[in-house]
């Protein structure tokens, strides 16, 4: 998932600034973090895992690294009955532990992991985080790809539904072993250390990108998985993570990936900042097809007029401005027309929604606000009388709790795993703490991205978007993805699905997003 982009606008140019300087040097000794120098003190270490802390570091700080430190790896037989199969796999959950390049222990980062009886080294296994910054893995391995999951089904879910896992007939088992990661300060990973400079190695984009780069090196060491095919996939923020963990692991660890899945993917922060016009043209479609799938069922194709006038007459009298009267009324008007807004607000705003007032104009007469994740699902907004806006969102601010308790379940009870601390589905923390990086300049990965398909030419990758997220809209991608030079087109596979950003939660997407992953991976 993705955190408020309106709250990154702020974050994100004040933590660059703030922090550019600092930048190198902080991200230094995590990018050599590795297994501890000689000596080695095994009966230290987490079980199944390389490695361990030196003697003099053991002593140096046991109560920041031992009180804190995750348990040891569990792994359990597990049994999955499907429809016309049955899945026999090992499930562990546990940690793999980053150090700098001096020995000391900095974070315990969880891993879950589920690898299919028999198959041997040359099977795929595909490592899945998610977003935010700031979002554990529980929304795709529990949402989309893992062995079990729990129904997501957009209005049908409250805080107080039940938290009860099912069997996922659309697991990626079938066609590869599962690897998922929960960055720090998500799921139950954390920082060990003692003082803030080590909390900082992690939350920033370069800090983030080496830690998760190495703890898939360090998996695939572990479980003697190096000759194995290797994919990626990244949910929202992972995005901007994928194609720089890709990148990294290239360059840095000597890791080839055949292919990379985004799923809902950003890529570029530059078209949701300041003023920029890109971000009314980005959202559009994403508006029309939210009014248009109140009348009935909607799918991309049925978009193909909105988006010729995105690219085409609505960019141009954007780029008019204000100041052309007859080009902003026009444009006001058409915007109107398209989404069912009154023209008497559209024309105060000079067509230019910005995704909390489309949130907001769009049903206000019934006291509604849509989704930001969903824009498809609306709720009652608190304050329908208010002169600001102050509500929440009905598309993913239901899913915290029965998505939390559902994780807590799963690993106490069915993978016999218990850290101590609470599990962290979404934590805005890390986001208010995130630096971003990059000076005066926004993340984005779309250079990562041209770079991975250069270096390596047998890498593919997939992307695909849900048509009613205004969180990550899918023509943003589009428009990003049609700037890639030609040499990478016929690689890149884009697919839009009804749904929102987590499309997944409709067994259709699911379904079809299964469908292409599997193809993917066994081209």
């Amino acid at each position: 998932m993705v955190i408020g982009l309106p709250m990154l606008r702020c974050a994100g140019l004040v933590l660059a600034v703030s922090a550019f300087a600092l930048a190198d040097v902080a991200f230094a000794d995590l990018a050599r973090a590795d297994d501890p120098p000689q000596p080695r003190n095994e009966a230290a270490a987490p079980a199944g895992q390389k490695g361990g802390r030196g003697g003099n570091a053991a002593q140096a700080s046991p109560s920041a690294a031992d009180q804190h430190r995750l348990p040891g790896d569990s792994t359990t037989k597990q049994t999955l009955d499907l429809p016309g199969r049955t899945l026999n796999f090992a499930a562990t959950a546990g940690s793999i532990r980053v150090f700098d390049d001096k020995g000391e222990p900095l974070a315990d980062i969880a891993t879950t992991s589920y690898e299919l009886d028999g198959a041997d080294r040359t099977r795929p296994v595909t490592f899945l985080f998610n977003g935010g910054p700031g979002a554990s893995s529980a929304w795709l391995q529990f949402g989309a790809a893992g062995p079990w999951r729990l129904p997501l089904d957009g209005e049908g879910v409250s805080p107080s539904a039940s938290p009860e896992v099912k069997p996922n007939a659309e697991t990626w088992l079938d066609f590869t072993d599962l690897v998922f990661i929960d960055p720090v300060g998500t799921g139950y990973s954390r920082v060990i250390a003692s003082g803030e400079d080590a909390r900082k190695r992690f939350y920033s984009v370069d800090g983030d990108v080496n830690a998760i780069a190495l703890v898939i090196r360090r998996w695939l060491e572990k479980h003697n998985r190096l000759t194995s095919p290797k994919y990626v996939a990244g949910e929202s923020y992972g995005g901007i993570r994928g194609p720089k963990v890709v990148r990294q692991l290239q360059i840095q660890h000597g890791v080839g990936v055949k292919g990379l899945v985004l799923v809902s993917p950003l890529l570029d922060f530059r078209e949701f900042t300041g003023t920029s016009l890109l971000q009314y043209v980005a959202t559009l479609p994403s508006y029309v097809a939210v009014a248009r799938e109140a009348k009935g069922p909607v799918k991309r194709a049925d978009l193909a007029d909105v988006e010729a006038y995105a690219r085409g007459e609505f960019l141009a009298d954007l780029v008019k401005g204000e100041a052309d009267k007859e080009a902003s009324d026009r444009l006001a008007d058409k915007v109107a027309e398209l989404t069912g807004i009154d023209p008497a607000v559209s024309r105060r705003l000079a067509g230019r929604f910005d995704v909390g007032e489309f949130r907001r104009e769009l049903d206000r007469k019934n006291g509604m606000v849509t989704g930001r994740y969903d824009a498809s699902v609306r709720g009652f907004d608190p304050y329908p009388d208010s002169s600001s806006s102050r509500f929440g969102d009905p598309s993913g601010d239901a899913l915290q709790a029965p998505l939390t308790s559902a994780a807590v379940d799963v690993f106490t009870r069915k993978l016999n795993w218990r850290p101590d601390g609470s599990y962290e589905v979404l934590n805005g923390a890390v986001e208010r703490n995130w630096d971003f990086g990059g000076g005066i300049n926004p993340p984005q990965s779309l250079s990562e991205l041209r770079q991975i398909l250069a270096t390596d030419a047998k890498l593919n990758v997939l992307v695909a978007h849900g048509l009613f997220d205004l969180a990550t809209p899918y023509f943003g991608t589009k428009r990003a993805l049609d700037q890639l030079p030609a040499f990478v087109t016929s690689r890149v596979k884009f697919v839009v699905y009804p749904g929102g950003h987590m499309f997944y939660s409709r067994d259709g997407s699911r379904q079809a997003l299964r469908s292409e992953v599997e193809a993917l991976i066994r081209e």
